[in-house]
């Protein structure tokens, strides 16, 4: 660990020191180890008592520095303040920036272009396959998709980039906190797979309520643009993209039957002016670059992965549409006995083309 950052341990500590006053003292263009060395008289009296308590006595705030240092290189943790360069660039712009951020994995992937994806944690089956096909496509295509790791789409967007290139999870607690539960393979992944495990919350941090906000703002805050896949009207996903909006990023929205209630967010985003999303190339086009090419190439590929079966299970699946439908509705319209059209529903719902409800069928892609 440098000085900067043992510095930036060291303010933190300081008595009545938070979050904005970390921020305030980075704001007047000094690091945090500048700020040690200054006289108390020559700063602002909101920062010259924590300054006289250091001159007073450094030792105390030094050896619980020291001691902070050494937990988190046995934890394999990295301490970014936004004094230092690797700190975020995209990241430092936003209102109110985390004044350190904790990092478990490769720190050199918060500085390469990404893409957040985020959406419902009570995602359909259809808004999952969509979520991972996006991420692995655009992972593929250069971008490190960012999350925060919570169940449905989150997850799927994970597990999806994992397959092509890196991502990132944003968390709502400190790093040696796995939250949900059911993520523990993920949270492992992430880090091996080349991308990083951030927080601004130090180790120990339990994951509460409020800290979620707080998460989608720099989930939002590091990346290009944010793409939304299913979201209630009122949820985390529309807060996280409503504040990529604020903060002048892209955002993206995946669009949905108007029957269907987990499509219902991404509608008032496009209203809102969002962009309505159908492929890869969409998300690509718009935030430009170098990128675009390698997403056209990644693209191509999704399409052959993704194009629809011919004979009888094509003809069934020209049937659905993507409205719920029935069985008796399908013999209709497909001229095909009750059996085989069972066993032809089966086949495509193994294949990830179909999903099966109460006794309805719905096509995914």
């Amino acid at each position: 660990m440098n000085s900067e950052e043992e510095a930036a341990l060291i303010v933190a500590g300081l008595p009545g020191v938070d979050a904005r006053l970390m921020r305030a003292i980075h704001s007047q263009g000094s690091s945090f180890a500048a700020f040690l060395d200054q006289s108390p008289a020559s700063c602002p009296a909101h920062l010259a008592e924590p300054l006289s308590a250091w001159r007073r006595d450094p030792d105390p705030f030094r050896r619980k520095a020291a001691g902070q240092a050494a937990s988190l290189r046995r934890a394999g943790i990295r301490l970014l303040p936004v004094s230092v360069s690797d700190y975020p660039a995209l990241l430092r712009e936003i209102h109110r920036p985390p004044p350190m951020l904790y990092v478990r994995g490769d720190v050199s992937a918060l500085a390469l272009p990404q893409l957040a994806i985020v959406g419902s944690r009570r995602a359909s089956r259809r808004g999952l396959d969509c979520a991972r096909r996006f991420a692995s496509a655009l992972a593929e295509a250069g971008f490190v998709i960012t999350s925060g790791l919570a169940l449905g789409i989150d997850g799927a967007a994970h597990a999806g980039a994992l397959e092509a290139g890196k991502t990132l999870a944003v968390l709502g607690c400190g790093l040696d906190v796995v939250y949900p539960r059911q993520h523990r393979r993920l949270y492992q992944q992430i880090p091996e797979g080349g991308g990083a495990l951030v927080s601004e919350f130090p180790p120990g941090t339990p994951a509460r309520a409020a800290h979620f906000p707080r998460r989608n703002r720099i989930i939002s805050g590091l990346a290009l643009g944010t793409l939304v896949v299913e979201a209630a009207p009122r949820s985390g996903s529309l807060i996280t993209a409503r504040l990529a909006m604020e903060q002048g990023r892209e955002v993206f929205a995946v669009p949905g039957s108007i029957q269907d209630p987990h499509a219902r967010g991404c509608h008032q985003l496009i209203r809102e002016g969002a962009t309505l999303v159908e492929t890869v190339q969409d998300v690509a086009e718009q935030l430009g670059g170098m990128l675009s090419y390698k997403a056209e190439e990644a693209g191509s590929d999704a399409a052959a992965e993704n194009a629809a079966p011919d004979g009888k299970p094509g003809r069934v699946l020209d049937a659905m549409g993507f409205e719920p439908v029935d069985l008796d509705t399908l013999v209709r319209a497909t001229g095909l006995d009750a059996a085989d059209l069972t066993g032809l529903l089966v086949d495509l719902e193994l294949s990830g083309y179909v999903e099966s409800a109460a006794g309805r069928y719905t096509r995914l892609r």
